[in-house]
């Protein structure tokens, strides 16, 4: 397997991975619950902060065949919840996980699916 194949893929399955514990943590829950529950809370901006330093790795090449990924805002994201942690909106998360990450992930499964067809 060479370094690069190696490289990107790891990268996407640790975005689909906090996908999948963005969903686990916040199913069921209303905005109202989520909001009033730090853990919960840290947690997801956790893996908020893992989807983005993920995805600031995968390689330029790769990120320029799938230019309907939001790429930009997710690294945007990301700096404000390392960088700016204290001005945190939690509306903003909320609305993040609820409108947002289904799409990212349908886009990294179907990234996954080429890499994995690519990459035999």
């Amino acid at each position: 397997m060479s370094e690069k194949r190696r490289d990107w893929g790891i990268f996407i399955d640790d975005i689909l991975g906090s996908i999948e514990k963005l969903e686990r943590y916040t199913e069921g829950k209303t905005f109202e619950e989520f909001s009033h529950n730090e853990i919960v809370i840290d947690a997801v901006i956790r893996n908020f902060e893992i989807i983005g330093e993920s995805a600031r790795n995968i390689p330029e090449e790769i990120k320029g065949k799938y230019p309907f990924v939001e790429w930009k805002e997710m690294l945007g994201f990301r700096n404000v919840l390392i960088h700016d942690y204290f001005r945190i909106e939690v509306e903003s998360v909320w609305d993040t996980v609820q409108n947002n990450i289904p799409i990212l992930k349908k886009h990294v499964l179907e990234m996954k699916s080429d890499y994995e067809q690519t990459n035999l």
